[in-house]
């Protein structure tokens, strides 16, 4: 089939060159020439483990192609999905529709022919009839169907999450649409991957149940940490004891400064909003969003417990940035919360991620960007894990040891055990463990 893909952020790359793959012929359409440029030369804009090679394969098998123009991609199409960025409304917390809304008036000039017009980016219930509207009223006489399809993909697993889903869901009453639907995911549902019917309004809502049902969840257990640390309890235990029961599950059970990202921090403020709006308030996600903000906003004072109670003058090293492994994405980081606060405390910060020092450099002006761990280490009153990367659970104990000023590790992902750094030596503080 052939698609258009509106937009080559996280979610419209990974969703293009995944389709390409599936034998698809993609187009994906982008107004940054810069970007387009550097796609066709094989740069990514995004790092994600896998997705240069992907993009690089199907490019050279003339599968997957890249443009600053809709017209004609558009107008061959016979899916044409909108994945353009819904970032929070600044004031209200509502996702700002103004590139879905611009990118769906775009389609209605140029299709020709059904097309099926699929919402891939995370938009509120109804947007799918607002764009719907906004097609019937710059062409009356197109014809065309207006379908959701949520993304599920995780950040640094995304690609094996587009063709390994636990799901697919199709919001649509249109039985065109679906037949459609049906052939773009084709190899999944060959490979008995759940792809659920459902009408427009219901998908759409799904997405936001999902994610703010996993943002429920760390929240949860970061409160249990908060407990188990007041009691003398172990959160690691807790969390499996609970995770086995099949009705819980032990995913998004480990206790952490906190979610981050592009998607938990403006899905449930949203959510939010919408159920304000609707006069159905959601007491417990709104909980959920003022929990999480004051978590991470706290992290930074663990960290200066961990100095003795005065951060002025002393080095705090930072290993990772992002908001978790496998990726660049520092939007809605906990190190946005924690760093400047230790700067604000008096601290000198140096901090390490193997993949976000670019944006770094521009969000967190004041602190010393570093080679490597132990660079970090080097001169440091205390370490602190504040991103499980790899890289960072197998380190040279000794020679992090030699190279600080004072033997401090302060573990905010408890990827270490106590009685390994105490044994070198090291103050230890961790996160929900006596």
């Amino acid at each position: 089939m052939r698609v258009a893909m509106i937009g080559t952020g996280y979610v419209g790359l990974v969703s293009g060159a995944c389709f390409a793959d599936f034998g698809h012929t993609v187009t994906c359409i982008d107004t940054n020439e810069a970007k387009i440029a550097g796609l066709r030369e094989g740069k990514m804009p995004i790092f994600e483990p896998g997705l240069d090679v992907l993009v690089a394969k199907n490019v050279r098998e003339q599968r997957l192609f890249f443009d600053t123009k809709a017209a004609e991609a558009v107008r061959n199409a016979d899916a044409v999905f909108i994945a353009v960025g819904t970032p929070s409304r600044r004031g209200d917390g509502h996702a700002d529709l103004t590139y879905v809304f611009a990118a769906a008036e775009e389609i209605a000039k140029l299709i020709d022919g059904f097309t099926v017009i699929v919402t891939k980016s995370t938009v509120p219930v109804g947007t799918g009839d607002e764009i719907e509207a906004i097609v019937h009223r710059v062409r009356p006489d197109a014809d065309f169907a207006v379908v959701s399809n949520p993304e599920f993909l995780r950040e640094g697993a995304a690609i094996d999450d587009f063709k390994h889903p636990d799901r697919v869901v199709v919001g649509s009453d249109d039985e065109r649409a679906r037949a459609v639907m049906q052939d773009l995911y084709r190899p999944l549902y060959l490979n008995e991957t759940p792809i659920m019917f459902t009408d427009r309004r219901t998908s759409e809502l799904t997405k936001y149940a999902g994610n703010a049902f996993l943002a429920m969840k760390i929240t949860f257990i970061n409160e249990i940490a908060d407990l188990c640390e007041a009691v003398g309890a172990n959160v690691q235990h807790v969390a499996r004891g609970i995770g086995l029961d099949k009705r819980i599950g032990s995913k998004f059970l480990n206790a952490s400064p906190g979610y981050g990202g592009s998607c938990f921090p403006k899905d449930t403020l949203a959510l939010v909003t919408t159920a304000r709006t609707a006069n159905s308030p959601m007491t417990l996600v709104e909980a959920t969003v003022t929990a999480n903000d004051r978590r991470k906003k706290s992290m930074a004072d663990r960290i200066v417990n961990a100095l003795g109670g005065d951060a002025v003058g002393k080095t705090v090293g930072i290993l990772g940035l992002t908001f978790k492994p496998n990726t660049d994405d520092m939007r809605d980081s906990p190190s946005l919360d924690i760093v400047p606060a230790l700067l604000a405390a008096g601290a000198v910060v140096q901090a390490f991620d193997p993949e976000g020092m670019t944006e770094a450099a521009s969000l967190l002006p004041g602190i010393a960007l570093k080679d490597g761990a132990y660079d970090v280490a080097d001169g440091a009153d205390v370490l602190v894990i504040l991103t499980e990367w790899d890289q960072f659970r197998a380190l040279d104990l000794s020679r992090i040891k030699s190279a600080m000023r004072a033997p401090r590790l302060v573990d905010l992902r408890n990827i270490y055990k106590r009685e390994e750094i105490t044994r070198h030596g090291f103050d230890y503080f961790s996160i929900g463990r006596p």
